[in-house]
């Protein structure tokens, strides 16, 4: 490569048609920002259309916001493009402060932040499960956190799409997600799609409460047969009758949550336990 000649993004993959169709704007208006206040993509190669990448797309969102709000674009250009001190590791105090506050603004800055500065891994495992940890220790104690417990899940499930759109083609499914017919609990299957969403995996997230029949039509409706992970947060929804469902559609089964601790599984499927684990085996071919 000619030095000099910066190599493009593993992430930049969305062309400025897909982009301004997605905001709603022209795109002689983003190619004006990105010239203008040089918001969206820095990659470029002779010959080559300038893409964008999804933490481009997300400042985009966010200048769009504060455009909405009252702000003129330079204003909201430069507000979008202030340099910030990188969140520490983990330091899940502030989001936890900001949940009982209920500060959205504030909430899904710092989940973007730590997002952007460590990935969807780390993001899941070191600052949104401690979180949610604190979050039991004080319904525990008695204190009735209901309110910041949606409003935290909210948070990071918008904060988990605009890090990690869907990967291009969109229809690219390596993995059906489900929780089990009566199971609610479907954010650590987004955590689950944003992760795989980062090596460019594509899932299809069918989400809560979905019956068995629906999650095994899916699995039929592509000849190449995807993976499937069955999300059980409870005991009384650790449906093995799913698990064999999906084996008899031909599909690799894994199986997440602590519904699953008491469950007698078939020898066909595999417990994932671990959020960056489950990335792994998902993304590693049948027989590897």
């Amino acid at each position: 490569m000619p030095a000099g000649q910066a190599p493009l993004s593993d992430a930049a993959g969305y062309t400025v048609r897909a982009v301004a169709d997605r905001l709603g704007i022209p795109t002689a208006t983003l190619r004006s920002w990105n010239r203008r206040y040089a918001i969206g993509p820095t990659q470029h190669r002779p010959g080559r259309h300038r893409l964008y990448t999804a933490s481009d797309i997300a400042a985009l969102e966010q200048m769009l916001s504060l455009i909405r709000a009252g702000a003129s674009p330079a204003g909201a250009a430069a507000a979008v493009t202030a340099t910030s001190p990188t969140p520490a590791l983990g330091e899940w105090e502030p989001l936890l402060n900001a949940a009982f506050a209920l500060d959205t603004r504030t909430t899904s800055a710092l989940l973007a932040a730590h997002l952007q500065a460590y990935g969807v891994v780390d993001t899941w495992d070191l600052l949104c499960r401690p979180a949610f940890a604190a979050v039991v220790t004080r319904q525990l104690g008695g204190e009735s956190c209901i309110d910041v417990e949606h409003l935290l899940s909210w948070s990071i499930t918008v904060a988990l799409h605009r890090h990690t759109p869907a990967p291009v083609p969109a229809d690219n499914h390596a993995v059906v997600l489900a929780c089990t017919s009566g199971e609610t609990h479907a954010l650590p299957l987004e955590a689950l799609r944003a992760g795989l969403a980062e090596r460019n995996v594509g899932a299809l997230m069918l989400g809560a409460d979905v019956p068995t029949d629906a999650v095994a039509a899916a699995l039929t409706r592509n000849d190449r047969r995807p993976d499937a992970v069955l999300w059980s947060q409870q005991e009384s929804t650790a449906l093995t009758s799913a698990v064999r469902a999906c084996h008899v559609a031909g599909s690799r089964i894994f199986v997440g949550g602590p519904g699953w601790d008491s469950a007698i599984l078939p020898e066909f499927a595999y417990r994932l336990d671990k959020l960056g684990e489950a990335v792994d085996r998902i993304t590693t071919p049948r027989g590897s």
